[in-house]
């Protein structure tokens, strides 16, 4: 009595091949959903992009960021545009700062804009083909006027002064 007979091994390769022809028409349905496009055009748009990030908050709950240039819409769609860098907001209470990065790779200083206000970055950048958006909200008040910027190797790194000095919100634990 073998179980690793040749109907086991169909069976299996019956059901993966199965599981492959729908990713199939699921990757169909998702690129001309993203083209939003008649059949028969040519596309002139992309690279499509997407991605997210999983970090944990101050308050040990898990934060997920989306990056990238295709988004759902409220229809069920998906809509292709700028692409949202890759942000990492890291508020430094030892310095009393805000520092924001963002990944932006494919463009040059000279192609990047930057707005503060006391609550929000906003990052902006257009070079070629590469287009980048984001809105970046503020976990704590800060001076606009206090910010600073560099770009290296495809990363922008901004920092800003909080108005008020930044408490941390934790206690301390000892470990047993």
């Amino acid at each position: 009595m073998a179980i690793w007979g040749r109907d086991y091994f169909d069976s299996i390769f019956e059901e993966m091949s199965r599981e492959i022809r729908e990713m199939e028409r699921m990757f169909d349905r998702l690129m001309r959903s993203a083209r939003a496009l008649p059949p028969g055009t040519a596309v002139t748009e992309g690279p499509y992009y997407y991605g997210f990030s999983i970090t944990v908050g101050p308050d040990g709950k898990p934060i997920i960021k989306e990056f990238g240039n295709v988004r759902p819409s409220a229809l069920g769609q998906l809509t292709v545009g700028a692409r949202e860098p890759l942000i990492e907001t890291v508020v430094d209470d030892k310095e009393n700062v805000v520092k924001i990065a963002a990944e932006m790779p494919g463009v040059t200083k000279e192609d990047i804009n930057i707005t503060a206000s006391e609550d929000r970055v906003t990052i902006s950048a257009e070079r070629g083909n590469k287009k980048y958006y984001t809105e970046v909200p503020l976990p704590v008040a800060v001076d606009p006027n206090s910010a600073e910027a560099t770009y290296n190797n495809g990363i922008l790194e901004v920092k800003l002064k909080a108005k008020e000095p930044v408490k941390s919100k934790g206690i301390q634990i000892k470990v047993k």
